[in-house]
Parts: C-alpha cells; sequence; structure tokens
C-alpha cells in the first residue's frame, strides 16, 4: 500500500512541477540579467578600445596639474629612442658578469 492514496498524492505532484518550474524561471531570469550587464560592460569595453573616449560619469576627480593628460590629448613629449644594442662582447666576459651567453635585454 501506497503511503498516501493516489486520489490525494495528485496534488502534491502538481505542487512539486509548480515549485520545479518556478526554480527554472528564476534561474534564466538570474542568467538573463548576467547576460545583460555582460554585454553592456563589453559594448562599453569595445566602445574604450575603439577609441570612443571616457565617459563623464566614469571619470575619476584629481587635482589638476601640468603633468595629468588625458589618454586623448596629444603628446609634446617626444618617445624615448630604443636603447643601442651593446655591442657582442666576450662569452668569457657574459659569464663572468652573471650574464650567460645571451644579452640583456
Amino acid at each position: 500500500m501506497p503511503a498516501l492514496p493516489l486520489d490525494e498524492a495528485g496534488k502534491y505532484v502538481a505542487a512539486a512541477y509548480v515549485v520545479f518550474v518556478g526554480l527554472i524561471l528564476a534561474y534564466v531570469a538570474i542568467m538573463a540579467a548576467k547576460l545583460e550587464r555582460i554585454e553592456r560592460e563589453l559594448g562599453e569595453l569595445a566602445s574604450l578600445a575603439e577609441g570612443g573616449g571616457v565617459r563623464a560619469s566614469d571619470e575619476v576627480a584629481h587635482p589638476a596639474s601640468p603633468d595629468d593628460r588625458s589618454p586623448s590629448a596629444p603628446s609634446e613629449v617626444e618617445p624615448a629612442a630604443a636603447p643601442a644594442p651593446e655591442p657582442a662582447g666576450n662569452v668569457a666576459e657574459g659569464e663572468a658578469s652573471g650574464g650567460g651567453v645571451f644579452p640583456d635585454v
């Protein structure tokens, strides 16, 4: 004999299905909200990567100084020249200084 007669168990089975479907709907809603947030953030990152600039709400207040330049402002400073390569020296000389066979990079 079952714990509950089958005519009374139908209500509990239906309630279990309703709870299960409710949990699935809640999960889908949470994942949709998360996906929307991720897509919004990716859009903002893509616009920043393309040089879209920074919105006023994204800026952080800093004290104004001549050294602070925005990334979009042209720089007046020439880029530093690459250091000249060192002449290839004696292998023993490099090993003696702890540099090994490979030059310092």
